[in-house]
């Protein structure tokens, strides 16, 4: 069930861009009070899971494609990319906490468009980023040059 949705100005599903998109996430004031978010504001970086609710079933998939459909990367498992069309269309992403207004949650590079429900809002911690060396393929640099 969601806690909130996303407002923003940004509401087509393209891929890049999203570094400077501003949003707000707006929890549900039928469930939650400005309580919730006590403390939040002393962050600076934010985990928000969300739906990727405009994807249509049809569209998920369940094997391995091309990541957005470029043959010159590699086919890959849905399982080792990103896409928003994935089997539960559940998305997670960090973006930069600006504020926090009442039941409104102010955040710049969140990656979900306008109306988007959001299932959770985690502050974001060194600690349980990667303790080892991170390791990706070389088609990933490509995919994400322009993302943020």
């Amino acid at each position: 069930m969601p806690i909130g949705r996303v407002h923003s100005d940004r509401s087509d599903l393209s891929d890049d861009y999203w570094g400077d998109v501003t949003s707000v996430i707006r929890l549900d004031g039928g469930r939650f009070g400005p309580e919730a978010l006590l403390g939040l504001d002393t962050f600076s970086h934010l985990e928000v899971v969300f739906h990727f609710h405009r994807v249509a079933p049809e569209k998920i998939h369940t094997g391995a494609r091309h990541p957005r459909g470029n043959p010159d990367w590699p086919r890959t498992g849905i399982f080792a990319q990103r896409a928003k069309n994935r089997p539960n269309r559940i998305a997670v992403s960090r973006c930069k906490l600006l504020k926090v207004d009442g039941l409104d949650v102010h955040v710049r590079g969140l990656d979900a468009v306008d109306g988007t429900p959001v299932l959770d809002i985690k502050p974001y911690l060194t600690q349980f980023g990667p303790r080892e060396e991170v390791v990706q393929p070389a088609w990933v640099d490509d995919l994400m040059r322009d993302y943020y």
